[in-house]
């Protein structure tokens, strides 16, 4: 009988390294642009002026500080769970598809001051989320 293959550390599929490291530099990308967008917004209010007046209701009308504290703090842990990805473990891919999932949303509701890019960055969260998660059996041993 042949002998059970189990697989190593060292097995890995070439797409789950190339799709994890994808989503890892992009995670990265974006949690720099949301802590200068966190930033700008926090120095200079009045540079976000966005769509949001008296005749409109947002559902998440915050101020643009409180924005950008958002940004900067969830820029942060974006910055941090892309390092966390480049670690190779389960654990930050899991905590890198949940952050990228939080940034998608928060993103979207920050549309009302940013369209365009607020469009760019949820989907490039979609498309972390899908690298992190497609190949996921691939980079797993026994």
């Amino acid at each position: 009988m042949a002998e059970e293959m189990t697989k190593t550390p060292t097995d890995y599929s070439s797409a789950a390294v190339g799709w994890s490291g994808f989503a890892a530099v992009m995670l990265i990308l974006i949690g720099v642009f949301d802590i200068i967008q966190g930033f700008v917004a926090i120095v200079e209010e009045d540079y976000y002026v966005g769509v949001v007046g008296e005749e409109t209701a947002w559902v998440f009308e915050f101020s643009v500080t409180s924005w950008g504290w958002i940004h900067l703090i969830g820029g942060i842990i974006l910055v941090l769970s892309g390092f966390g990805i480049f670690s190779g473990n389960v654990l930050g891919r899991t905590v890198g598809v949940a952050v990228a999932g939080v940034a998608a949303i928060y993103n979207f509701a920050w549309m009302p001051y940013a369209p365009v890019w607020s469009i760019i960055v949820i989907s490039m969260c979609i498309a972390v989320i899908w690298a992190l998660t497609a190949h996921g059996r691939d980079i797993t041993y026994s």
